[in-house]
């Protein structure tokens, strides 16, 4: 349910009336755009007088929300959340661009890739120190030592930086990381979700194989529902009937959930496609389809990579991709 105020209420009067719904034992979260005040009520609003709400003096409407996702829901925060990682925003028009290898293998790559990316425009890094692998004798990673040598790449290039967590019992490591990834294996795991959501780091929740929008975004609702506010939701493609590909990108997700939520949402098109040849294409794709940034696996040496070479592109690559992006958000503006 949200509540929508009256142009002119007070803050007196904003938070006498929270401070009501509040002793119906719900949780009320407030939102302040340019012209209205919206008060979203979550909880068994079974027990609010939907009548005697709507005729207070300082409401202007009352609208129960159908949608099972409530936090996430663009009808709470109609304006677009705006996330701030060490200085880079990400949504309400800022673009991010994630850069690096899948795998994170040596101090030496995964230094050389960071200063590589961070020279054609990147303004996030990213390197995977624990890999989730569908084959149990493929590279799973350098897990906590890769995390120190990323850390070492972040202090040379001044990069804020994202990795991917497998587990709870590895949280403590991420104390230092910038953003940190929830991969599509994982994006159910709702255990994982609400311990993230006690912390206030901005989280990337990747969409499942085989997961609707709406899953995704309960999703969300489950770290945003511990106190978390701070996600980005990405797409990475769904798996289909279609095996040229990798997987298949679902490009209309990206208008679609910017209809449904407030959150900043980026796209994938490395592990969407699985071959570096189409990562310059989609990804021009889903600039013009309106996304909030691009996730993208670059690595100096893609033909000996430990994980993904097949759709990383070289620092060249990158290059030339990254000046047709910034072309085509130029002619978009």
């Amino acid at each position: 349910m949200i509540a929508i105020l009256k142009n002119g209420t007070t803050p007196a009067q904003t938070e006498h009336l929270i401070q009501w719904l509040k002793n119906m034992n719900l949780d009320v979260h407030v939102s302040h755009g340019h012209e209205v005040t919206i008060l979203g009520l979550v909880g068994d609003t079974s027990r609010v007088d939907i009548e005697l709400l709507n005729s207070l003096e300082i409401v202007e409407t009352v609208k129960r929300v159908s949608e099972p996702f409530k936090q996430a829901n663009r009808k709470f925060h109609p304006e677009d959340t705006v996330i701030d990682v060490g200085g880079v925003k990400i949504g309400g028009g800022h673009f991010a661009v994630i850069a690096g290898p899948c795998s994170i293998e040596t101090e030496e790559q995964i230094t050389e890739v960071a200063m590589a990316v961070k020279a054609s425009g990147a303004n996030i890094l990213r390197g995977g120190a624990f890999k989730p692998r569908t084959s149990p004798y493929a590279f799973q990673g350098l897990k906590d030592a890769g995390i120190q040598l990323l850390l070492k790449a972040k202090e040379a290039s001044g990069l804020p930086i994202i990795t991917e967590i497998m587990n709870i019992r590895a949280l403590e490591l991420f104390e230092n990381v910038d953003i940190i990834q929830v991969g599509a294996r994982n994006m159910q795991n709702f255990d994982l979700l609400q311990e993230l959501g006690k912390t206030k780091k901005p989280i990337l929740l990747k969409r499942g194989l085989a997961n609707t929008l709406q899953e995704l975004l309960m999703s969300a609702e489950y770290i945003m529902s511990e106190g978390n506010e701070n996600v980005i939701l990405c797409e990475r493609g769904i798996r289909s009937f279609e095996t040229y590909t990798r997987n298949t990108l679902d490009l209309s997700a990206v208008p679609v959930l910017h209809e449904l939520s407030h959150l900043p949402v980026i796209v994938d098109p490395s592990h969407a496609t699985g071959k570096a040849s189409l990562v310059p294409t989609m990804a021009a794709a889903a600039v013009a389809a309106g996304t909030d940034g691009i996730m993208v696996e670059v690595h100096n040496n893609p033909a000996c990579a430990l994980c993904d070479g097949a759709q990383s592109l070289t620092p060249a690559q990158f290059d030339a991709l990254n000046t047709k992006l910034r072309k085509i958000r130029e002619v978009m503006a």
